[in-house]
């Protein structure tokens, strides 16, 4: 499926900052950041990643923020302006 396809059925440009526990310092957080497009409110490949990461890698997960966003918007226009072309 193509990424503007996936965008026009609502799938978001999603961003989550992943705290995780130092392997070897455990009282030591990481902050790593994933983007992806994904879909609201489920979140199936954040999801899909965060599995992987606790069967793959050691640094245990702390915390997960995410925050996502439309990337095909209608186009917005600043009310109250006005531009004069010469």
């Amino acid at each position: 499926m193509t990424m503007l396809l996936r965008q026009l059925q609502g799938w978001r440009l999603t961003t989550a900052e992943i705290l995780y526990h130092l392997p070897d310092h455990p009282a030591v957080l990481q902050s790593y950041i994933w983007q992806d497009l994904d879909l609201a409110p489920r979140y199936p490949e954040l999801a899909k990643f965060l599995e992987f990461w606790q069967r793959e890698l050691d640094g245990r997960l702390h915390s997960v923020r995410v925050a996502s966003a439309d990337v095909v918007q209608a186009p917005k226009v600043a009310g109250g302006l006005e531009f004069r072309l010469h």
